[in-house]
This record gives structure tokens, sequence and C-alpha cells, in this order.
């Protein structure tokens, strides 16, 4: 086998395992976002996982429930970007400096 070939699956391999880390730690990272002045929060993980939304008695009106729908959704929004972000820093992180096509869902 080429030893340029067998180094190149080494880094692969390596990277895998890499990956697989970081993915592990993402799933036990959260992020946090708030909308309206922190009356509606977003807890997410790094693995993109809802962990726990909380809405601040004063953010619920019932006369005006769209209001409410659009606090909970930006700061889902928001949580999402972040989380995305922590998953680009761990996961970019992880293939190690390998020049490494752009493939849509790996990071």
């Amino acid at each position: 086998m080429n030893p340029q070939y067998q180094k190149m699956m080494k880094q692969v391999q390596e990277m895998q395992r890499k990956m697989a880390e970081a993915q592990e730690q993402l799933a036990n990272e959260t992020v946090e976002a708030s909308a309206g002045g922190g009356t509606v929060t977003v807890v997410m993980s790094g693995s993109l996982e809802v962990r726990e939304v909380r809405i601040q008695p004063e953010a619920v009106d019932p006369d005006d429930v769209e209001m409410l729908q659009d606090l909970v959704m930006a700061a889902a929004n928001e949580a999402l970007r972040s989380a995305q972000e922590l998953a680009q820093r761990k996961l970019g992180g992880a293939t190690g400096g390998l020049d490494l096509p752009n493939i849509p869902g790996l990071l």
C-alpha cells in the first residue's frame, strides 16, 4: 500500500475519533438564548436538542398570544445559532487541519 495513502488513512481515522469525541461533548454542553428582555428563554444542547423553555408570567398575555409565539421563536432561533456556532468550533477543531470538502450536514 502506498505510504502516503496509509498516512492519509491514519489522519482520517484520527479525525473520526476526534469528531466522535467532539459530538459526545456537544450532547452534554448547552447554550442559552432569550428574547423579550429575558421573558422567554430557550436552553439547547450542542447537538441541537431543545432542553428547556422558560416563560416568565409577564410574557403570557391571553390577548396577545402572537407576541409570545414570536418571543419563543426568536429565542429558539438564537439558541439554534449559538448551538451551531458551538458545534462548528468543536467539530471544526476535530478535523485537525485536514482540507476536507464542504459536506452538508458534516459541520
